[in-house]
């Protein structure tokens, strides 16, 4: 029996290039190659696109061939470029291992949706929802979920920092791992955290701090419902939850670590899983995401964030959780190609 041509694409024109090289590699080590044949396609940080041998250290130049993803659905996979000319390669799916900006909003959804080939993980309009955050809280408060209390500045637009009740936290609106967040607890020190979130967008969110704890859910589409990993906690020793800042987040982190399964109530749990598989099918997800929210001390559980591909990595939360629920990421990755190719992946 052949194997499933899988083409898996890493790295991205974004700040998060260097998680998804992570991501990928831990791919890499739990991809079943007896059961799939992957084409490992990095795109570099200048939006150069290659086909290479894998994701290592040296992805970039050693045996790299140039290649794009043929937007011809009769092709249905890659053109490599050759000396005088150009051989295709075609590929049953896509797992599209991209994080941040032209991975989780929708581009590289729509170049596969129109190239007609299959992929893991959000469609178009659920990938451009979960990243925008002030849209993500719209839809969600929408159906009756609850979120912070928000509010949306444009660029250029000026805030009247009187009305802000401190502390807030203030984000580009449209990026991830906590790239460009600040948290202000005081008025004079709102327009550098201004400026620090238009670096990575021209829309920022101002939202309200939710006295909790920070509790993230795993999940998962299967074919006849969906499935939740553990719930974790995110225990801070001090300052706010950062992720991928650190120079090696693979020995953890400076002010930070994960409980998995959470230290939290039977009750909590559930109620955390239940509000997870609510976010996940109000925002239109497919294939898995990470559901981000707090947990107050009233009980209540309140939107963070959706990521629609959360990361892969070795120290990340997503396998950690389902890990714990007795999902290796091995099964992880075969369920949701075996999803994908069913057409299941709601």
């Amino acid at each position: 029996m052949s194997r499933l041509k899988v083409g898996v694409i890493f790295g991205g024109a974004s700040e998060e290039h260097p998680v998804s090289i992570k991501s990928a590699r831990e791919v890499a080590r739990n991809l079943d190659t007896e059961k799939y044949e992957p084409f490992w396609i990095g795109i570099t940080t200048g939006g150069e696109w290659k086909l290479c041998d894998g994701p290592d250290a040296d992805w970039e130049n050693r045996s790299a061939r140039p290649a794009v993803l043929s937007p011809d659905r009769s092709v249905h996979g890659l053109l490599v470029m050759e000396q005088g000319g150009y051989e295709t390669v075609r590929l049953d799916l896509v797992f599209p291992v991209l994080h941040g900006k032209l991975g989780e909003d929708g581009a590289i959804q729509g170049l596969l949706e129109l190239a007609g080939i299959p992929y893991v993980g959000c469609d178009i309009q659920g990938s451009a929802v979960c990243m925008d955050k002030a849209l993500a809280y719209t839809v969600a408060k929408s159906a009756g979920i609850a979120t912070p209390t928000f509010w949306v500045v444009a660029e250029n637009e000026k805030v009247d920092a009187d009305h802000l009740r401190y502390p807030v936290f203030v984000k580009p609106a449209r990026s991830g791992s906590s790239f460009g967040v600040s948290k202000v607890t005081r008025e004079d020190e709102l327009p550098n955290a201004l400026s620090a979130a238009r670096q990575y967008d021209s829309k920022v969110l101002i939202e309200e701090a939710v006295a909790g704890s920070e509790i993230g859910c795993a999940v998962m589409g299967e074919r006849f419902g969906l499935i939740t990993g553990e719930v974790d906690r995110v225990d801070l020793s001090h300052g706010f939850f950062r992720i991928h800042q650190e120079d090696s987040p693979e020995n953890g982190s400076e002010n930070s670590t994960f409980i998995v399964p959470a230290d939290i109530s039977d009750e909590s749990r559930r109620l955390v899983q239940e509000t997870a598989k609510a976010i996940y099918r109000t925002l239109g997800c497919k294939g898995l995401a990470r559901v981000d929210m707090f947990l107050t001390d009233d009980g209540r559980v309140v939107l963070n964030e959706v990521n629609t591909m959360p990361g892969m990595t070795s120290y990340s939360r997503y396998p950690r959780m389902m890990a714990a629920a007795g999902l290796p990421l091995t099964d992880v990755i075969d369920r949701l190609i075996s999803m994908t190719l069913h057409g299941t992946k709601r």
